[in-house]
């Protein structure tokens, strides 16, 4: 599904060409986005204004209509602008372009539109509530969704407004009407001064598309002829970019800006991963973000977004490997004072795997379900739900060793003072991480080892796991911590999880292997890079390539997806997935490089 590149706009590349069927039309730093995708799989028929403030919530239904009556139109969308285009008519168009993060300019030639509430239903705590404006004639939606209102002004042509001051059910709509018109429709809070119009409209979609050419050459400069879904890649992480608010505190890459409107506690390092050459202080911000949430016990959230953070998961402990990934990426070294707040960060969040998560006399700690893996279904979970998982250890062990180099690099400001966990222990100098790196990688094959597999085991019962989950296998992170038979024998063992697209997450040939499955068969793309590094760390760069090659030709073939199925590469779930799209630019810049 690699894009093709539309014509230049005022001597700037207007981008890729894309499907809003699959991809939101959006810009960096906005919470709304134009989409027919309005909620968990719910696909409508016509194009909405989207919020992602509290939630996601559809908005306004944006209906192109000749002489009152609705039109059939064909989509085409570029980082600039999204255009309706009468199928019957290709003359008669309408365009939709971001004037900024919170103000949308549409323009019509030859074709009406109607903005229509979506539910027709206002109750005392849903729905919208239109009326006029009588200081400057708008049209204004307030939502109990979003908690916003929604400003629509013309700028040329005249509104007509059905439904004003009604309450309960009723028809709500604004029709603009005129053979050329243009509109702004604005997401504000309370009040705000009557909109100005200060720039054309062509105006706006050239600054949208040199913003998009922008960052595009800042995080995928290496791009060529062989990475051709670079540029939709970073359309994907650009669009779904907002600006800090409600309980995000930084600019955040969400997931995507369809349900999936959230930053999870791993999902964010991949992120920060895709950015930090060509975008290192928003790389930082991705990489910090959960640990502004992180709890007394030094635990991150399961996720974050506007309105809202979980703290009833976790997610697995990949920040130290995030960490050391940043750093080698980075063309300007990071100074002592922000790794002292990373090492301070990854201290908290290690503490409380040792702590909170290990057995009295246990040297392994646990999962205490699928979800904290991030695994959230897979067949390793099966047997038992908590578990004392390899990949877990696999994790600890390389943030431990981490946490020994950092340790080292600051020296005495490492191991002065107390750690900051709740209970205040003595700082454990660059010694002390090692010893413990050292102890976990033994106890991780001692005890998880069965001589032929690794497997997963109940921390009660000592009930091992069944082996035909990939994710024993992302043990290979740390393969030069672990002997050179187990890892002779995982590197074997992947034979019967790879497809023509790449690593499947449960053996095809299993029982309990699933095409839709989530993770107990699809490919995803935080597991195929873990797996990727892990093999070059066990030094099999010509395996890591070829599993890069296959998933990087499954993005260019099926785009951007949640997951993908592992046999026919056809994209599942949300299609417009930000951690597959950096998963993507990372393996091509170092395939290009």
């Amino acid at each position: 599904m690699s894009a093709a590149t539309s014509p230049a706009v005022a001597g700037v590349s207007a981008g890729p060409l894309f499907d809003v069927q699959e991809v939101p039309f959006s810009r960096r730093g906005s919470w709304l986005d134009l989409s027919p995708v309005i909620g968990l799989h719910q696909r409508a028929d016509d194009v909405h204004l989207v919020s992602h403030q509290t939630g996601m919530h559809p908005v306004l239904r944006l209906v192109p209509a000749l002489a009152g009556e609705p039109v059939a139109t064909t989509l085409t969308a570029t980082p600039g602008v999204l255009t309706w285009t009468a199928e019957e008519d290709a003359v008669r168009t309408i365009e939709a372009a971001f004037e900024s993060v919170d103000a949308v300019r549409l323009r019509g030639s030859g074709l009406g539109l109607v903005l229509a509430d979506p539910t027709s239903s206002l109750t005392p705590f849903t729905g919208l509530y239109l009326f006029r404006d009588p200081i400057d004639g708008s049209a204004v939606l307030t939502s109990y969704e979003t908690g916003r209102r929604y400003r629509i002004t013309a700028l040329t042509g005249e509104l007509d407004v059905l439904g004003a001051e009604a309450l309960g059910e009723a028809t709500r709509t604004v029709t603009v009407v005129g053979d050329e018109w243009e509109l702004v429709v604005e997401e504000l809070e309370t009040a705000r001064p009557p909109y100005r119009r200060r720039r054309a409209f062509d105006d706006v979609v050239t600054t949208s598309a040199h913003d998009f050419a922008t960052y595009l050459d800042q995080v995928a400069p290496w791009r060529d002829g062989s990475t051709p879904a670079a540029a939709l890649a970073a359309y994907v992480m650009w669009s779904a970019t907002v600006r800090p608010a409600g309980f995000l505190g930084r600019e955040a890459v969400l997931m995507s800006k369809h349900w999936m409107d959230k930053v999870w506690s791993w999902d964010h390092c991949f992120n920060a991963l895709a950015l930090a050459p060509g975008r290192p202080a928003e790389a930082l911000d991705q990489l910090l973000l959960p640990f502004d949430h992180q709890d007394a016990t030094g635990a991150l959230p399961d996720s974050v977004t506007h309105s809202e953070v979980l703290h009833n998961f976790v997610k697995p402990p990949i920040h130290g490997w995030a960490v050391a990934r940043l750093r080698a990426s980075l063309d300007e070294p990071l100074d002592a004072a922000t790794l002292r707040v990373l090492y301070d960060a990854l201290v908290r969040w290690t503490e409380f795997w040792l702590t909170s998560r290990r057995v009295p006399g246990h040297v392994l700690p646990h999962y205490q379900h699928g979800n904290d893996s991030g695994w959230d279904n897979a067949t390793m979970f099966d047997a038992d739900r908590v578990v004392e998982a390899p990949d877990l250890a696999a994790f600890l062990v390389v943030q431990l060793d981490v946490l020994a180099g950092l340790a080292d690099e600051l020296g005495s400001g490492a191991e002065t003072g107390t750690d900051p966990t709740a209970d205040g222990a003595p700082r454990r100098t660059a010694a002390d991480w090692a010893a413990l790196r050292n102890h976990l990688a033994a106890a991780l094959v001692d005890q998880l080892w069965t001589g032929s597999a690794l497997v997963a085991r109940s921390p009660v019962s000592g009930r091992a796991s069944t082996t035909t989950s990939l994710l024993p296998h992302l043990a290979l992170l740390a393969a030069e911590h672990l002997p050179a038979d187990v890892v002779d024998a995982l590197v074997e063992q992947l034979d019967g999880f790879l497809t023509p697209w790449g690593p499947a997450t449960e053996q095809p040939d299993s029982p309990q292997y699933e095409p839709d499955g989530y993770w107990r068969g699809p490919i995803w793309a935080p597991s195929t890079m873990l797996l990727v590094d892990g093999l070059r760390r066990a030094g099999r760069d010509g395996l890591a390539d070829e599993v890069s090659t296959r998933f990087r030709r499954l993005c260019e073939a099926h785009g951007f997806a949640e997951n993908f199925d592992a046999l026919t590469g056809e994209g599942l779930r949300d299609r417009a997935y930000t951690w597959t799209a950096s998963c993507y630019l990372v393996l091509a810049r170092e395939a290009v490089r």
